[in-house]
């Protein structure tokens, strides 16, 4: 068996898996969290409150068995955060999370100093607030004393480590959705150093997914004992581990999950350059990924819910499917948290056009879960030529799995089929399987593919009135 730790946006997850990367039943927990929000736009997570939640998770499933019964952990983590440490290794900063726009104005006098597609080529991000060359120099600026006295920057993924073992490597996957990383090279990028203003010497040194930590420190070893021989993994990328856990491992199927955010990925073995308005990451050294994330998925869902003070999910369900698509009269732009994919936006705040006396909160709920199935529906255009002919779309995620009528929304929206994975938690399965791979309990990443679920069709002239919502969205979008 071996353990998934997810340490996701919003929660953390520790289960168990088989050798064929197969839950256990009953052998799982998870920590429910939320980051704190600013009024500049400050998203920001304690990490010792997540160690917290990490250290819950694994005291509720710990095992009385022989140790040698647990192989070992595989771990997964949320992209782009961004953490400072002192010489001592111990955090003094928050984390830093993707949706934090407070260093737009940064990524601004970045993007007017440097070659913006030169630097996407080579690093696969573009000069925006989610990636850290914007986030330390504005840093810098706003808390130079703060920022003065960081020895080292790194994730939350250093962090636990450093707290498990004592000392940490970032892996390649983690260092890929920093903007500091060649991707060629696999190595510090030094043009997005000096554009941060940070040294190499202030990064942690680079391994790949496949290079094992073991001996847990006290207090740890003694309060862990099933785990004290097992083999720990660095932590790779949620998205990435996402991917594996949905089967989605080369150009054959694009990867679809909406959970906080949204995002369409797929991996390959020769990534190309990625089309200007996506990414390029890493899963490890041998597997690029490359899509694209928007800033808004199941946060803009949790965000209406608040706001206007809805039913129950169940009720919300059957009043979104008895209304037409696109009949509400309403035009969302989504950017509650800035924009990411495709049109890289720091700035962009959320608005609503259309609003009438007989608006209801549904129609209102209903325009903005069609608001981002139109974003993806644009990233999808651009990704879809990295894929293979005949490519198959997987979703995943905690949002679209509690609804048939959102998924639906995509699926039109798209104008493809969309097929549902079986697995519940495609993060987490991802992490297990990422670890059973690199012990060789598995040939390769997918030796361990499921049979998919239900299949959603497009309905085309659903599909036509989507394409008028985006025409409609564009100009929106032009106009303010």
């Amino acid at each position: 068996m071996v353990i998934a730790l997810d340490v996701g946006t919003s929660s953390a997850r520790a289960a168990f898996y088989d050798g064929q990367g197969r839950p256990i039943a009953g052998r799982s927990h998870q920590v429910q969290y939320t980051p704190r929000l600013t009024r500049d736009g400050g998203v920001e997570h304690d990490p010792d409150r997540l160690l917290e939640a990490v250290v819950a998770c694994l005291d509720a499933i710990h095992p009385n068995r022989p140790p040698e019964e647990t192989r070992a952990v595989g771990v997964a983590t949320f992209w782009h955060g961004l953490l400072g440490f002192d010489s001592g290794g111990h955090p003094i900063t928050p984390i830093y999370m993707w949706a934090d726009t407070r260093s737009f104005a940064e990524a601004q006098v970045l993007r007017s100093a440097l070659d913006d597609e030169a630097v996407h080529a080579r690093t696969g991000c573009h000069l925006h607030s989610s990636y850290w060359p914007a986030k330390l120099r504005w840093l810098a600026r706003e808390q130079p004393t703060e920022s003065g006295r960081v020895k080292r920057w790194g994730s939350f993924g250093e962090f636990l480590e450093l707290k498990l073992f004592g000392e940490t490597r970032t892996s390649v996957s983690m260092a890929s959705g920093t903007g500091l990383l060649d991707q060629a090279t696999s190595r510090w990028d030094p043009e997005a150093l000096a554009a941060a203003e940070v040294d190499e010497h202030r990064l942690f040194p680079l391994s790949d997914r496949t290079d094992p930590r073991r001996g847990l420190r006290a207090p740890w070893a003694s309060r862990w004992p099933a785990l004290r021989t097992a083999t720990w993994f660095p932590a790779v990328g949620d998205g990435a581990a996402s991917n594996v856990g949905s089967d989605c491992v080369d150009p054959t199927r694009i990867a679809l999950n909406v959970g906080t955010s949204a995002a369409l990925r797929v991996v390959t073995r020769q990534p190309p350059t990625p089309p200007h308005g996506l990414w390029r990451y890493r899963v490890d050294r041998s597997h690029a990924i490359v899509g694209g994330a928007t800033s808004e998925g199941g946060n803009i869902y949790a965000w209406s819910r608040q706001v206007l003070r809805l039913g129950s999910d169940e009720e919300v369900e059957a009043a979104l499917a008895a209304l037409p698509p696109d009949g509400h009269g309403l035009t969302i732009l989504p950017h509650l948290a800035g924009e990411r994919a495709p049109g890289w936006r720091d700035g962009r705040k959320g608005a609503i056009s259309g609003l009438r006396l007989d608006t209801s909160a549904v129609d209102i709920v209903r325009a903005a879960l069609e608001s981002v199935a139109l974003r993806l529906a644009v990233v999808y255009r651009l990704l879809a030529p990295c894929a293979s002919d005949g490519h198959t779309i997987v979703a995943s995620g905690a949002a679209l799995g509690r609804s048939r009528v959102w998924t639906q929304m995509i699926t039109d929206a798209i104008g493809r089929p969309i097929t549902w994975s079986v697995e519940p938690e495609a993060t987490s399965r991802g992490a297990a399987v990422l670890a059973l791979e690199a012990l060789r309990a598995l040939p390769d990443l997918s030796s361990a593919r499921r049979p998919t679920g239900e299949t959603f069709v497009p309905q085309k002239a659903h599909h036509v009135r989507y394409l008028e919502a985006l025409e409609r969205q564009r100009r929106l979008d032009e106009r303010v």
